[in-house]
């Protein structure tokens, strides 16, 4: 029935934007390699503006323990230092009044099981988020059976549906966490 095949279209596209999610949540957790990604959640207070970082600076990791940020307006230094400083990710910029350089630090042990915990915190939010999405279309669905739409059967074949793409995107999310721990663990 086109009903329940919208609600199924609707199921696995929420459950990709969760993934998407949190696999950019997880480019944004500091490994002990720079990457560009680690600065995205940077936001700096331009003109009275908050503006993310990388739309004021190009940014580039020339070396494996070594970010650069280069800002189209040398006069926003000042305010990219700041708030890469207040930031959590504990980098220390210096500058040469043309670019901000950001050397990695490497992690010690302590930091790195802290964030095992913040990225399995992160996993867990993103199955959440596609445990909800389930949720939502078996509430729609039990509603189209209530409304006289479908039969019982009907609905019991797409809630099996339904289950079957919400344990695919759990493991999707459980997949990018084993490759997210072990690049986080790696020394």
């Amino acid at each position: 029935m086109a009903a329940i095949e919208e609600f199924l279209a609707d199921a696995k596209r929420r459950m990709d934007k969760s993934i998407e999610a949190t696999h950019h949540e997880f480019n944004s957790i500091r490994t002990g390699r720079a990457s560009p990604a680690l600065l995205d959640r940077i936001v700096i207070d331009y003109y009275g503006t908050p503006t993310p970082l990388k739309s004021l600076a190009s940014i580039a990791a020339p070396e494996p323990r070594l970010l650069t940020v280069q800002p189209f307006d040398p006069g926003s230094m000042k305010n990219i230092e700041r708030a890469i400083q207040e930031s959590d990710l504990g980098l220390t910029p210096s500058n040469d009044g043309k670019i901000i350089r950001l050397p990695i630090p490497t992690l010690t042990e302590e930091r790195r099981k802290d964030l095992v915990k913040v990225v399995r915190r992160v996993a867990e939010d993103g199955k959440v988020a596609t445990r909800n999405v389930r949720r939502d279309i078996m509430q729609h669905l039990r509603e189209l059976v209530t409304n006289g739409d479908v039969g019982d059967d009907e609905e019991r074949r797409a809630e099996q549906q339904v289950q079957k793409i919400t344990d695919e995107h759990t493991k999707s999310i459980d997949d990018l966490l084993k490759v997210k721990e072990a690049e986080i663990m790696e020394v």
